[in-house]
């Protein structure tokens, strides 16, 4: 499990409806790109100008990586397909690094969604990542619980979430 953003070019949907029909629209047309038999389009100009900024700012994901490195997943640039890119962070990444990369994306002249909460980013009003995921985290703990009441179980949710019970 991991927390996801979206992030495109285009023009700033002017509602947070919008946003979302926009969002399933670029979800369902990046399943069919994988499908393609000639395989998904590369990523663009400016999502590859994205993907170096952000890499710029938070290390890439690899066997050294501290808790600074937001990433779910490496290569990051592998998420992208044409003019979104849609990418994992872990929890505890999104709490420290969400909000920064959607300015990244805005100074980009890209849109950026958050599925969680199905909002736009940045916005100041918006649930901060830290509440989601602690939110996730609550549930997914009492999930374990009630399947598997072990330490094992438990310490592997923790890790998950890089948090302590």
């Amino acid at each position: 499990m991991s927390y996801d953003l979206a992030v495109w070019e285009g023009t700033v949907p002017a509602t947070v409806s919008e946003a979302s029909a926009e969002y399933e629209r670029r979800m369902d047309a990046m399943e069919a790109a994988l499908e393609r038999p000639d395989g998904p389009p590369p990523a663009s100009p400016a999502i590859r100008a994205f993907v170096e900024a952000a890499l710029s700012r938070y290390p890439a994901l690899d066997e050294d990586t501290g808790p600074e490195c937001p990433w779910a997943s490496s290569p990051l640039i592998d998420e992208a397909i044409g003019d979104l890119i849609y990418f994992p962070l872990t929890f505890s990444g999104a709490e420290i690094a969400r909000d920064e990369l959607a300015d990244l994306a805005r100074a980009h002249g890209l849109v950026c969604y958050d599925p969680q909460i199905e909002a736009l980013l940045p916005d100041p009003a918006a649930k901060s990542a830290a509440t989601v995921a602690a939110a996730a985290h609550e549930a997914l703990v009492r999930h374990v619980q009630d399947q598997d009441d072990s330490a094992d179980g438990r310490r592997w949710w923790s890790r998950l979430f890089r948090r302590q019970n």
